[in-house]
């Protein structure tokens, strides 16, 4: 790596430094998959990480900004992966997170996705998660078992819609956040634009971290503002990291970005705001540690660019991750104590990874996996291990942990316990969305519930063959299991399927998953309306009733007028022939005269009325 950086320096690249550089990328690759699988053989003790060197972090932001390209180069860095695939590739391999079929083809995020990797003896587990509306409850549930998160936003487009929503939901759980500027090498790109929209739009007071050294085309690198370098990443995938002199021509900018962000970042932190009011200097650790601190009080916002399809900017992000967001014991979280019979009281949750106090864990995600449902836990306290027996605090139904897995995409690899901080995963477990597993039948302990919006679009939905019944009815129960923001129900008006969900792309994915993975080709199409007729004016009426069955007949006549009356006086006439009804009736004339009084009184009936029998 000397030699590799000593070659970079060299103005005019030789033959021998080409040969070099391409042998020391397949030597990279070479350890990049040794790396991986000391992944799959050493998952145990991956769980023994400290408190201090793990970080849950998700990866929302609007749609096309590109999160799952974010997600690819974050896991090749880190040496998760062996290679890099594209969105919508050439090699139709995709990327990695996007597991499903559907994803692949569409070139979308569908579900979300979990997994975990290391950086620089940092343990940082991630959930990618969709940016379209249609599945923005995949965003909730994962932003709700989160400590942080990092907030992607296009350079060319800035705050899009769907960013309010995120922001909103980031809000909500008061999940911190670093925000990260991609797609510099657009035409159009304008990080500065951005920057502004930030704090205008969403109210974020933010700052830059970095500056871009050149855009759309000239992108070479970024420029740090806390340590006043700048980085080039060099090689064909960005793998060389070159440190040099800021360029002349930037000096004058990186110094006024840098007073911008002790200055906002002053604003919110009392230790910088007196050196600040002192005229003091801050040295690179102690303003480091100041972001730190306002970041993780969502007082200050962290902003740095790049641009993740050309492979610039990747490893800052990770080192911020590292540097600003927080670990699991920094986030305080609480349960809810059940056991009394009046109010709930509020129960702070031990962060510590041992095993010394009761497991409290959140089922957030299920997903039907080829072995039965996949339950997705976050890990609150305690620790949990294969073959310990577990309690639904909702149900209180008693589950033994038959096989505990981590996920890397839709992949599994099997580990014997987990600590509070971590994620896993469960199979067999009957459960819903938002269920609190614990490990003592008398805890009645519950996490808060999970934030889940009301459907805004509905759509008669129906199998396209009749035989599919049976499939049908199978998918639709599991995806309303899995997807709470999609709801079904049989409108016994018009003898039709409805099914509710988030938008017309939310529902059209359901239904092409039923084709795929049960067979069971669906039609969709507008519900119909069930129309209510009333009156508008008295409607005269006169009918007749003549039988004769053997014995005395029948003989009635009803004469009268039809007309709306309103509703409080229907109460009252009810209580007037109810008890007509209510007792027996001792005679015919009984009945004759009550009912005879009832009609009277609804004005449905101004001339006599006889009856023969």
């Amino acid at each position: 790596m000397v030699l590799l950086k000593a070659l970079s320096l060299l103005p005019n690249r030789s033959r021998l430094q080409r040969t070099l550089l391409d042998t020391t990328h397949i030597l990279g690759s070479v350890c990049s998959v040794s790396q991986n699988a000391a992944f799959a053989t050493q998952t145990t003790s991956a769980v023994h990480t400290k408190v201090e060197n793990i970080r849950n972090i998700g990866i929302s932001a609007h749609i096309d900004s590109g999160k799952t390209t974010l997600s690819e180069r974050i896991l090749f860095y880190t040496g998760r992966i062996a290679e890099m695939h594209e969105v919508r590739g050439k090699d139709s391999v995709g990327a990695k997170m996007d597991s499903m079929e559907l994803e692949r083809e569409r070139g979308i995020t569908i579900q979300s996705a979990a997994t975990y990797t290391e950086w620089k003896n940092t343990s940082i587990n991630i959930i990618d998660t969709p940016g379209h509306v249609d599945f923005t409850v995949e965003v909730e549930r994962a932003l709700r078992v989160l400590d942080g998160a990092v907030l992607v936003l296009c350079a060319v487009g800035g705050v899009q819609s769907q960013s309010y929503t995120v922001d909103r939901q980031m809000k909500r759980y008061n999940v911190p956040c670093l925000a990260f500027i991609n797609k510099l090498d657009r035409q159009g790109s304008n990080p500065a634009r951005v920057l502004n929209q930030l704090r205008t739009k969403l109210m974020h007071n933010a700052a830059f971290i970095n500056l871009p050294i050149g855009l759309e085309s000239n992108c070479k690198g970024i420029v740090d503002l806390i340590q006043q370098k700048a980085i080039y990443f060099e090689g064909q995938q960005g793998l060389v990291l070159r440190e040099d002199e800021i360029p002349q021509e930037m000096r004058t900018e990186a110094i006024h970005r840098q007073e911008e962000l002790i200055e906002h970042v002053a604003n919110v932190d009392g230790v910088l705001g007196e050196m600040f009011l002192e005229e003091k200097k801050p040295s690179p650790d102690q303003l480091m540690a100041a972001v730190r601190r306002s970041c993780l009080q969502r007082k200050f916002t962290p902003v740095l660019v790049g641009t993740a399809l050309k492979n610039k900017g990747i490893q800052p992000l990770l080192d911020a991750v590292v540097s600003y967001l927080p670990y699991p014991s920094e986030v305080q979280n609480h349960a809810l104590d059940e056991s009394a019979e009046k109010e709930s009281r509020k129960v702070i949750l031990n962060p510590a990874r041992n095993d010394e106090n009761p497991v409290v864990s959140l089922a957030f995600k299920l997903e039907a996996g080829r072995f039965g449902q996949l339950t997705y836990l976050r890990m609150y306290q305690g620790c949990l291990r294969k073959g310990d027996y577990i309690w639904n605090t909702r149900t209180g139904k008693k589950t033994k942990v038959s096989r505990l897995v981590r996920m890397h995409s839709d992949e599994m690899e099997d580990v014997t316990e987990a600590f509070a901080g971590d994620i896993c995963a469960l199979f067999g477990i009957e459960c819903a969305s938002g269920d609190t597993f614990v490990n003592q039948p008398n805890l009645h302990l519950s996490m808060e519930s999970i934030f889940v919006p009301e459907p805004v679009i509905s759509m008669s939905l129906k199998p396209a063959h009749p035989k599919d019944l049976d499939n049908f009815s199978k998918a639709i129960n599991r995806f309303t299991r899995e997807d709470p923001t999609f709801r079904v129900y049989y409108d016994a008006d018009n003898k039709e399927t409805i099914a509710q969900g988030m938008g017309e792309l939310h529902l059209e994915i359901y239904a092409q998953r039923m084709g795929r993975e049960y067979g069971c080709q669906c039609v969709m199409g507008k519900p119909k309306v069930s129309f209510r007729e009333t009156l508008l004016q008295p409607v005269e009426f006169d009918y007749l009733h003549k039988k004769q069955s053997g014995g005395s007949g029948q003989y009635g006549r009803i004469i009268g007028i039809l007309e709306v009356i309103q509703l409080y006086l229907c109460s009252c006439y009810l209580h007037q022939i109810l008890p007509y009804f209510s007792n027996e009736i001792s005679s015919l004339n009984d009945f004759r005269f009550g009912l005879f009084n009832w009609l009277i009184y609804c004005h449905l009936f101004t001339s006599c009325v006889t009856f023969g029998f």
